[in-house]
């Protein structure tokens, strides 16, 4: 039931060669909202009002975002959505944020749930327009720890429609790990007892999880954001994975690979995501999970509408159908993430899956510093230093993985 998590694996280890050449023009928005990236997208405005649907509506989206029914019967919220606003779905499903990317830019699409590897990218090159949220009703019902963030919106303008998130997680063996890890440095000690059988998520964003790490290790570098690292930051975060390389056994990119590896005791320690650790559970392997205290790196999809889309009308409704109550609940537990509407809760078939999944708990995902495409303006709103961007993170994961 889970094979689209499978997606997770792929986001981010494609190479984002991120141009920070945005064009010229103004936002619409002009104060610089906190943690926001602060460039100058290309000038581009919302829809102002909703008309009729257009008849269809073309997407790219992850696997397991626009079900129909054909991979389960009984999973199906795209043909209740047709027959509610006559807008057919027609779904291009996405193996990486780079294929999103390119796939946006035929011009060919109306919306995208892009990752935030990709997100900027896409704003950057006028690809995406600027959401006008007021047009999504059940966008009053999104958690306010997804609005207006670094991955959604430039300078207090939205460019999308929240659709979930999740946080990557430490997971060990309650049978080999003598006491139970509540910190990072537990898969980064280099005296560890568990050479060679540590896991890592195999992907240049693993860099930001070594930066996480380093924020509270080592505070003197002045890490305030994992996605903004200058020459300096960087290149402690990459000696520390150099380091972490004795102990890896394996790095995964395949959740099934994973819990077989978990599983069979060939690792006993390493990065995980909630719903992997479930599934390890229901697989009775000895394991438990657990958001060190630290913090973590996370991950957030947003809908966002092409800038030239044909089908604005039925976009818009396609992104208030994702996000209301029932449908954001369904397409939750059938991926294995929080929901981003506060109401899908009541929705789900498990009452305690939101609890599972830490959905209402702000607290929790205040320390998860989620998916955000490093670019050379640096993040964290320095402009006295230069900031590492995607395309260097990549050349070093290779230098790292050797």
């Amino acid at each position: 039931m889970r094979s689209t998590l499978v997606k997770r694996a792929l986001v981010a280890t494609a190479a984002l060669a991120f141009a920070t050449a945005c064009g010229g023009g103004t936002t619409t928005g002009t104060a610089k909202a906190p943690g926001q990236s602060g460039f100058t997208p290309p000038k581009l405005d919302a829809l102002k009002s909703l008309g009729a649907g257009e008849g269809q509506v073309n997407l790219v989206a992850w696997a397991g975002y626009a079900e129909d029914g054909s991979n389960d019967p009984k999973v199906d919220w795209v043909h209740p959505f047709e027959r509610a606003t006559g807008c057919k779905v027609n779904t291009k499903t996405a193996g990486t944020s780079d294929e999103m990317v390119n796939l946006m830019k035929t011009g060919e699409y109306d919306a995208v749930s892009a990752s935030g590897d990709a997100s900027l990218r896409l704003i950057a090159s006028g690809t995406v327009a600027p959401v006008n949220t007021d047009l999504v009703p059940n966008y009053k019902d999104v958690f306010d720890g997804l609005k207006l963030k670094p991955w959604n919106s430039v300078n207090g303008v939205a460019y999308g429609v929240p659709h979930g998130r999740g946080a990557n997680l430490l997971m060990w063996r309650t049978d080999k790990v003598n006491q139970a890890p509540d910190s990072w440095g537990a898969v980064f000690d280099p005296a560890s007892p568990y050479k060679g059988k540590v896991t890592a998520y195999d992907s240049p964003i693993y860099i930001a999880d070594a930066a996480v790490y380093l924020m509270s290790a080592k505070p003197e570098l002045g890490i305030k954001n994992p996605y903004a690292l200058d020459a300096k930051q960087f290149q402690a975060a990459v000696d520390l994975l150099k380091q972490q390389k004795q102990l890896i056994g394996e790095y995964w990119s395949d959740y099934t690979k994973e819990i077989q590896s978990f599983k069979s005791g060939d690792t006993v320690l390493g990065t995980t995501w909630q719903v992997i650790a479930n599934l390890a559970q229901s697989e009775k392997a000895p394991v438990e999970a657990t958001l060190p205290k630290e913090g973590s790196t996370g991950w957030s999809d947003t809908w966002m509408v092409a800038a030239k889309a044909k089908h604005p009308n039925c976009a818009y409704k396609w992104f208030d159908w994702i996000i209301s109550p029932s449908a954001n609940a369904q397409v939750a537990e059938w991926f294995g993430e929080a929901p981003a509407n506060a109401k899908a809760c009541e929705k789900t078939a498990d009452k305690t899956f939101c609890d599972t999944f830490h959905a209402t708990d702000e607290s929790y995902f205040s320390k998860v510093r989620f998916w955000t495409t490093p670019i050379a303006q640096c993040l964290d709103g320095r402009t006295d230093v230069k900031c590492t961007d995607y395309s260097e993170w990549t050349r070093a994961w290779t230098e790292i993985k050797g």
